[in-house]
C-alpha cells in the first residue's frame, strides 16, 4: 500500500505546484498566499509518504483530496483533476490493503511449507 499511495502523493505533489502557477495569474490571489498555502500542502504530500500505512496517515490523505477537489474553486481544472486523484487515491488504498494481504498470505505459507521441509529432513 505504502508504494501506491506514495506514488499517488507525489504525483500530486507536481499537480499542486502547477496549479500555483496557475493561481498566480488570478489578480485577485497575492503571490505569497498562492505560494504559502501550496507549499503547505506539497510540504504535506511529501510527509503523508511516510505515515501512509498507519490509519491516521490514511485519514490526512483523504483531507488532502478533500482540499484538493475544493482548491478547484481557485483554479476551476483543479475540480476534475482532484476528483481524479481522489479516485486514484481511493484504488491505492483499496489495492494497496489488498496486495498487502496476499504478500502476508503468501510469506505465511512461504514460512509454512519451509517450516514443513525442514521437519521433514
Amino acid at each position: 500500500m505504502r508504494t501506491l499511495c506514495s506514488s499517488t502523493l507525489i504525483g500530486e505533489f507536481f499537480v499542486i505546484g502547477f496549479a500555483a502557477l496557475v493561481a498566480m495569474k488570478d489578480p485577485d490571489l497575492s503571490t505569497s498566499t498562492v505560494w504559502l498555502v501550496s507549499g503547505i500542502a506539497m510540504f504535506l504530500c511529501v510527509a503523508l509518504c511516510g505515515v501512509v500505512t498507519r490509519p491516521a496517515g490514511i485519514t490526512l490523505g483523504w483531507a488532502l483530496q478533500i482540499a484538493l477537489i475544493a482548491s478547484g474553486v481557485f483554479v476551476p481544472t483543479m475540480y476534475f483533476l482532484g476528483a481524479a486523484f481522489a479516485g486514484l487515491w481511493w484504488a491505492s488504498v483499496h489495492y494497496g490493503r489488498k496486495i498487502d494481504e496476499a504478500k502476508a498470505r503468501f510469506a505465511a505459507q512461504a514460512a509454512q511449507s519451509g517450516a514443513s521441509g525442514a521437519d521433514a529432513a
